[in-house]
């Protein structure tokens, strides 16, 4: 990492420096969160959590060659400095915003209710063409996720794609005051965390946060399809640039042709040109994902041939539309997370796949008041799309199964107990739920069929 001395991180989080003078000029090479993950050099962040709390481990950490410690209260037998902070999960945000400012690069945030990360590792896969790209590891994009991911920025980043994720108003806020994007990039306006945020004007609202602290001349990349977003005809002076399927937007897509595991195969339009080219991936949504990145390419230079390559050595990441073939069936493996948005664009792609179409769908969380109207319109999609069965599971899920006419259990051990009957040799089998439904069991269990 950059050069970043224990003087500079006590400063920046307003922090206690406990230690000797000449201990201030130590520079440290990593900040970890997990005692397993310290290296010679590293910054330790003592978090107490709801099981572990690290105050127990920095004497451990300094052992495995940690230079300093942030903490809440002073270790009982200290042997290396640290730096005495009220609540450490603040002090994080607050260094790694002063990490942050050592960089003069682009630094691309994203965010929407979904796409996200699909989006990220198009904008990823974009901009390593021309840059050394650092970007958003898992799904570190909170509070916690994104300083990690800021302060985890290797010396010679060139650019960051940085994801950003939120649940409650406020959160985007504190999220861009660390980053400072140069460039916002923003996917839909879904029903999300609606138990938080009520309705999509307040999704709006909260994701458009991230405006607050862009930097000085920063562009903003946003969904025409969208009826919210397409709204923001103005940001800090500067019109937004559109993109979306429609052609009246700045970025477009022509010829669009979904061949299942074959990929999507389609033309990108924008200021007069035409790139044909092929997505390996099996949504048609990638078309949009790929549409918000040659956006940001073309801002920062990219030529015509990076742009092409960068969108056809786009990679899918975890549980997310990953299409997995066993020797009977063919799994659609999305079972990441899950709101009614990305449930019924997950439907419009099984759709596009031969065979039985089967969808295994779970509670959808955080909907708020209108939770069980919202499953009942998302079965009734699958039914209208055309999808051959639907299985659901969990207490919201029964709406759902009502909707689209389907079976419903309780819970994921009694589908998967009944699942061997319901599913024929060559069905095209999607697996969708929020995360906390635990649907990779199903997943799990589907592949051993």
């Amino acid at each position: 990492m950059k050069s970043f001395t224990l003087e500079e991180i006590a400063l920046s989080c307003s922090g206690k420096f406990v230690g000797s003078e000449s201990d201030r000029k130590i520079e440290i090479t990593s900040v970890e969160r997990d005692s397993r993950q310290i290296k010679d050099g590293s910054l330790f962040l003592a978090i107490k959590g709801e099981r572990v709390d690290g105050h127990d481990y920095i004497e451990k950490c300094f052992e495995s060659g940690a230079v300093c410690a942030i903490c809440e209260k002073a270790p009982g037998n200290p042997t290396k400095p640290y730096i005495l902070v009220d609540s450490t999960l603040e002090a994080v945000k607050k260094i790694a915003k002063a990490y942050r400012e050592k960089f003069d690069i682009p630094v691309v945030g994203v965010s929407g209710s979904v796409g996200k990360t699909s989006t990220k590792e198009m904008l990823y896969a974009v901009l390593s063409q021309k840059y050394k790209t650092h970007k958003t590891q898992g799904n570190l994009n909170n509070e916690l996720g994104v300083p990690l991911t800021l302060l985890s920025m290797p010396e010679d980043t060139q650019a960051a794609v940085i994801e950003m994720g939120i649940s409650d108003f406020g959160e985007m806020t504190r999220l861009s005051e660390m980053v400072q994007p140069t460039i916002c990039v923003l996917t839909i306006i879904g029903c999300c965390h609606l138990e938080n945020l009520g309705d999509r004007d307040g999704v709006l609202k909260a994701k458009t946060e991230m405006f607050k602290f862009a930097r000085n001349n920063a562009e903003f990349i946003l969904n025409g399809d969208d009826d919210k977003l397409f709204t923001v005809a103005d940001v800090n002076g500067k019109k937004p640039i559109f993109f979306g399927f429609a052609s009246d937007n700045d970025y477009y897509a022509e010829d669009i042709e979904n061949n299942g595991e074959g990929g999507i195969s389609c033309t990108l339009c924008f200021e007069n040109k035409r790139l044909a080219v092929t997505i390996p991936a099996i949504g048609s949504y990638m078309v949009s994902n790929a549409l918000a990145a040659v956006a940001a390419g073309r801002l920062l230079g990219l030529s015509d041939e990076q742009l092409i390559s960068g969108v056809q050595s786009y990679k899918t990441v975890g549980s997310r539309a990953n299409v997995i073939n066993t020797d009977k069936i063919r799994i659609i493996d999305d079972c990441y997370n899950a709101n009614p948005t990305s449930v019924k664009a997950s439907i419009d792609t099984l759709v596009n796949f031969s065979g039985r179409k089967v969808a295994i769908l779970g509670d959808m969380k955080e909907l708020g008041a209108d939770e069980l109207k919202l499953h009942l319109e998302t079965g009734k999609y699958a039914k209208e799309k055309g999808v051959d069965l639907v299985i659901a599971a969990g207490p919201l899920a029964a709406e759902l199964a009502k909707g689209a006419d389907g079976e419903w259990f309780e819970t994921v051990e009694q589908v998967k107990s009944a699942i061997s009957a319901l599913i024929n040799e060559g069905d095209t089998v999607l697996v969708k739920a929020s995360h906390s439904m635990h649907f990779e069991e199903i997943t799990e269990f589907l592949k051993s069929l």
